[in-house]
């Protein structure tokens, strides 16, 4: 295994990190226990040190796996990172009350990473305003936790306003050669290392979606390439041929996927890709780019809508499966995550939200579209 450091500590993390959010499951939908520490085991074994989880994973079973797992082993071969769900702490007092249940729950005296969990901007003037940041210093001070970062979902200039509003000492955001232009992308990247934090790459295969299914026009442009890589070689080499992430963070869920990964992360190292390659890169970057259907940019100028359509969270289904070549799982998660009055086939064709929208699309037009294309049963 490959290791990198932390910057501002002498701690060297796995290039590769174990996320416990896309565990194994049994058929009643709860984590599968067995399977899930045989992969920990594996993964300690094979020289993997850093694993990720949360309160809201898997319904908070995550965190109480990983518990399980710990009370077994060798606390100092391996860091715990964990994080505080920001949007359930409605008072001072409920950020210590969830750091001691996850305390208990991971079986541990303390915490190596801890994270605020999701920001964005409003949930760090949130933060700021319940005083947490103080908090984190103090439990930090007091041994409970011993890194304080951030996971982060939003645009690269509430990043960069979060960045400088508190002494982090490492951040995790998407990171991907897809999204190198959305939410923190690389100038946020760019920035963290100017400020000396560490860098957890988290989602570098897109939750899969760039491993799987790939579209013909993708895959012409990579035959281009000198290399014979897997995607999921191709997805990961481009994350740690940035010397500056720390961790590639990875949400496997199944051994298989582990011994893989791991194997990859042996032969990992920044300065892998040259200018050749990286140009192949941005191309299938760009082709992914062009497929997409409705040049959305998710502003939200449209809404509100009169009829309550969630425009840009439906156009973001669509715009994904089409991208992606993958109509079945998006269409499984635009049912799931989409209220049935605020879908496409909601919209009555007012037009209000037509002169509001700054890339001028014909939103009841392409609402059509999207209602027709999540309505058909054919891939």
């Amino acid at each position: 295994m490959k290791y990198r450091k932390m910057p501002g500590s002498p701690e060297r993390l796995s290039a590769l990190g174990l996320g416990l959010m896309r565990l194994p499951t049994a058929k009643d939908g709860k984590i599968d226990e067995p399977r899930v520490l045989e992969m920990l085991q594996y993964a300690v074994d094979n020289g993997v040190n850093y694993f990720d989880t949360a309160w809201v994973y898997h319904r908070g079973e995550s965190e109480q796996v990983l518990g399980k797992f710990v009370a077994q082993n060798d606390r100092s071969k391996f860091y715990i990172a964990t994080k505080l769900p920001c949007w359930m702490v409605k008072q001072e007092s409920d950020a210590a009350d969830y750091l001691e249940k996850q305390l208990e729950k991971l079986q541990t005296d303390y915490i190596d990473y801890y994270l605020l969990h999701s920001l964005h901007d409003t949930a760090w003037k949130e933060m700021r305003r319940l005083k947490v940041p103080a908090w984190l210093e103090k439990a930090r001070s007091d041994g409970k936790i011993r890194h304080i970062g951030f996971s982060f979902h939003d645009k690269y200039p509430v990043f960069k306003k979060i960045v400088n509003g508190f002494d982090w000492e490492f951040c995790q955001f998407m990171f991907n050669y897809l999204d190198t232009h959305y939410q923190a992308g690389l100038n946020g990247y760019r920035l963290a290392v100017e400020k000396c934090l560490g860098v957890i790459a988290m989602e570098p295969l897109r939750g899969g979606k760039l491993v799987q299914s790939i579209p013909l026009d993708i895959e012409s442009v990579w035959k281009k390439s000198s290399h014979a890589w897997t995607p999921v070689q191709r997805a990961l080499n481009w994350v740690w041929d940035h010397p500056g992430c720390t961790v590639a963070l990875s949400g496997m869920s199944s051994l298989e996927q582990l011994q893989e990964n791991v194997r990859l992360a042996n032969s990992a190292k920044a300065g892998l890709l040259d200018e050749k390659e990286l140009k192949i890169y941005n191309r299938a970057r760009l082709e992914y780019l062009r497929r997409i259907p409705v040049p959305c940019s998710e502003c939200g100028y449209c809404l509100p809508c009169p009829h309550k359509v969630a425009i840009p969270e439906v156009f973001g289904h669509y715009n994904e499966a089409v991208m992606f070549n993958q109509k079945r799982r998006h269409k499984q998660e635009y049912l799931a995550w989409i209220p049935e009055d605020s879908r496409a086939d909601k919209c009555v064709n007012c037009g209000a939200c037509v002169p509001k929208c700054t890339q001028q699309i014909n939103i009841p037009e392409r609402m059509k579209d999207v209602a027709k294309y999540f309505s058909e049963d054919k891939e």
